[in-house]
């Protein structure tokens, strides 16, 4: 499991560590006490991952048409 700071990965870094944690659960394999972390790790690269997901839905969203129905971009202030 990497320790690399959950807030400086990227969304598909997240998504890949927190599938391996998926698995590693899965198959039952971790003591107790290393279970209840990687859990723990797995709910807060949930949470990155769903924030991260919201962050592109609402930069898609400030996508706007122009008045010649050309797509243009608005800054996003997120």
């Amino acid at each position: 499991m990497s320790e690399k700071t959950i807030k400086d990965m990227s969304f598909e870094e997240a998504l890949k560590e927190l599938e391996g944690i998926v698995e590693r659960l899965e198959r039952g394999d971790a003591l107790l006490e290393e279970s209840i972390a990687i859990y723990q790790r797995g709910a807060k690269l949930k949470a990155h991952c769903e924030g991260k997901l919201k962050d592109a839905q609402l930069k898609v969203e400030k996508i706007v048409l122009d008045g010649q129905g050309k797509a243009s971009t608005e800054p996003f202030d997120g």
